[in-house]
């Protein structure tokens, strides 16, 4: 018979417990969680220094963590168990965005962390050749690799990537990078197509991007843009050469002054003193400003222009002897580039508003027969 004052329990193994053992027991587990607490509170508060940019390989959490502890970090089966019990671990080049953290912190960050991104900028008027090189400087790539990427999938010489600023993850492959930017350039070439004439002819767009890096190289202000349009458009019509020196800073001689000798010795379709028509390939990265000016040209019966010393504009004319005497009024002035035109034509507030309206609100010019004059 059990007595009165004695309260048992029977576990699992058909044992006794009297309270004052359970009461251990719980005492005892407590403690253990306590302690274990404690340790795991102190782990998690120990510091970790790091790069601000950590670069994760793809994998399972034990894989990383091996690569991590490899790489001179303190990281072990602890926090294995962590990162598998609180999330899926980011791979590819992360941002930290700090030196100096906690291991909680750390493994969050592990966990949480976006790509790391570094911008560079394509300016309107560069060739791809000094693009491609300075891609393989700021993202620590091979410059063979991406030469060979490029004239592998290029749709054209030059003109494939839009000039703009972008923003890459760090680590992409030479690849993976430039299908990206082909990718991001043929998105808004697609778009900006469809805004103005409802389709995306890709071959016919090439050519405004061809007529767009003439524009681009010869231009002095984005204003000026549509009225070189108009000059490239007129002497187009009329089968003139266009004669225009910019056609020649393409590739590698992108930022070289031509001289007459340069003029003699090229042989390429960039020479547009011996070949009419436009260039076969767009000279360079393009802005959306010159795609426009290229598609949109002010009306003009201009046929030359030549850069004023007095403010860095290009002084425009409809006849070779007005031209003549425009190259002539240059002598004895020296070069002041301000690019402040004090004194706008009509022509010039025209070319203005093009730059300046939406291009849904814009009539796209008729010039069906145009590209019949191009090479």
């Amino acid at each position: 018979m059990i007595p009165k004052n004695k309260s048992i329990n029977i576990n699992k193994n058909g044992k006794t417990i009297n309270k004052k053992d359970a009461l251990l027991i719980f005492i005892n587990t407590i403690n253990s969680i306590l302690i274990a607490s404690i340790f795991l509170l102190y782990y998690l508060t120990m510091p970790v220094i790091t790069s601000k940019v950590l670069f994760i390989p793809k994998g399972s959490t034990k894989f990383i963590v091996t690569h991590l502890s490899k790489n001179y970090y303190e990281v072990n089966k602890i926090d294995e168990i962590i990162l598998d019990n609180f999330g899926f671990v980011q791979s590819g080049w992360i941002d930290l965005k700090v030196n100096k953290l906690t291991k909680m912190d750390f493994l969050l960050k592990l966990l949480k962390s976006k790509a790391a991104l570094k911008s560079i900028t394509l300016i309107p008027g560069d060739t791809a050749h000094f693009f491609l090189k300075k891609l393989a400087l700021e993202f620590s790539l091979d410059e063979n690799k991406l030469n060979d990427v490029y004239n592998k999938y290029a749709f054209k010489l030059d003109g494939n990537i839009l000039a703009e600023t972008y923003s890459l993850p760090i680590g992409m492959s030479e690849e993976h990078l430039l299908f990206y930017l082909f990718s991001q350039t043929n998105k808004k070439y697609e778009e900006y197509s469809n805004k103005i004439f409802g389709f995306y002819d890709k071959e016919q767009w090439y050519k405004y991007v061809t007529l767009a890096s003439v524009i681009q190289k010869e231009a002095a202000t984005i204003d000026e843009m549509p009225i070189v349009s108009s000059v490239i458009y007129n002497r187009l019509k009329k089968k003139m050469p266009l004669q225009m020196d910019g056609t020649l800073n393409y590739g590698e001689h992108s930022n070289t002054k031509i001289t007459a000798m340069r003029i003699k010795e090229d042989n390429s379709s960039y020479n547009t003193y011996k070949n009419r028509g436009i260039p076969k390939n767009p000279v360079c990265a393009v802005s959306l400003d010159a795609i426009k000016a290229a598609i949109f040209p002010v009306k003009s019966d201009y046929l030359y222009f030549v850069r004023d010393n007095n403010n860095g504009l290009h002084k425009f004319s409809s006849s070779y002897i007005e031209h003549k005497g425009n190259i002539n009024s240059n002598i004895g002035v020296i070069k002041n580039y301000s690019k402040i035109n004090d004194n706008p034509s009509k022509i010039d507030d025209e070319a203005k508003n093009i730059m300046k309206n939406d291009i849904s609100k814009q009539t796209v010019p008729s010039i069906k027969d145009l590209f019949n004059n191009i090479n």
